[in-house]
């Protein structure tokens, strides 16, 4: 299997390289040979201007499997990312991650659909207790945490 996913995460990379959303990062990592590593993408994600999470750029690592486009790859934020969706280990618990995984969903959709579960959490599939029962029950205490680990992870301005 490890040939149709060395095949698809290639042409995921150029689509990647031609089309991508204004502030999205995602790339194959290297390797300590030099050479590119196409299981294993470094990626961040801008917060959404407007939201409680903007200023802010969230890395993601995307690990993708041999089997993958068949299986979906897994996605974590660092360790202990305050967000009701996603564990203290970093991994992002997201629908079309799991349950509705389709191959044909490329990284850029993956990226956008995390984006989004930023500002809109699942209640209905908490992963984080701490952070789901702020969002449930103190949405002012929320936003504030929120808006402080949007300051741990600043947008860098390029010179």
């Amino acid at each position: 299997m490890s040939g149709l996913a060395l095949g698809r995460l290639t042409e995921e990379r150029k689509t990647w390289r031609k089309d991508h959303p204004f502030g999205f990062n995602a790339k194959p990592a290297t390797n300590k040979d030099g050479s590119m590593n196409l299981f294993l993408w470094n990626c961040s994600i801008p917060g959404k201007e407007g939201t409680a999470w903007q200023g802010g750029l969230y890395p993601v690592t995307i690990h993708f499997s041999e089997d993958y486009p068949s299986k979906s790859p897994l996605c974590s934020f660092p360790g202990k990312f305050f967000h009701p969706n996603v564990f203290e280990n970093g991994q992002i618990c997201l629908s079309i991650l799991g349950n509705d995984w389709k191959p044909s969903i490329s990284v850029k959709q993956i990226l956008l659909g995390i984006q989004d579960l930023l500002d809109t959490p699942n209640p209905n599939s908490p992963a984080q207790t701490y952070a789901y029962e702020l969002f449930v029950k103190q949405k002012d205490k929320y936003r504030t945490k929120v808006e402080e680990q949007a300051k741990r992870f600043p947008v860098l301005d390029e010179l």
